[in-house]
């Protein structure tokens, strides 16, 4: 595994030493009820949408939707990077978007219950682009009294 920008080829990481990488005001968290109280969206960044939706492109900072009971085997992969290993997703869909671990804490009471439908970006996109869908995706959470996220980046 290459960490250090020295190590890598050098359109590699001339590319990389240019990205633009926002830097953002610290945000407290907020005090809030217990975990098993809380209603739970999961949303990814591994590009996964329902086979037939349209699919991510280069620089699409928008969302897919995926209903919670949306069995594996309709969920696809359209992440955009050459270099993304989909190995793990292939292997086992909770690796990227761990729907039967958040079904089994709730079942256990560990969560209190899981939100209808659950959400997936495409990690490779500029933060800019992500702006729009994230305020809308904001409005959808609460609609589905959504308390809590579990943010899984990919």
């Amino acid at each position: 595994m290459v960490k250090r920008l020295k190590d890598m080829p050098g359109v590699e990481a001339r590319h990389l030493a240019h990205i633009e990488c926002p830097t953002y005001d610290d945000t407290p968290s907020l005090a809030g009820k217990p975990l098993a109280q809380r209603r739970v969206a999961i949303i990814s960044t591994a590009g996964l949408h329902k086979r037939g939706d349209r699919p991510f492109r280069l620089g699409d900072g928008s969302y897919r939707v995926i209903p919670a009971e949306t069995p594996a085997s309709d969920l696809v992969m359209s992440h955009i990077s050459v270099n993304f290993d989909r190995t793990g997703f292939q292997q086992d869909l909770n690796v990227v978007f761990p729907i039967d671990r958040l079904r089994e804490l709730v079942a256990e009471g560990s969560v209190g219950s899981m939100a209808s439908v659950h959400y997936s970006f495409m990690g490779a996109f500029p933060p800019a682009a992500a702006e729009p869908h994230a305020q809308h995706l904001a409005g959808l959470l609460k609609a589905d009294k959504v308390d809590a996220a579990l943010l899984v980046p990919v």
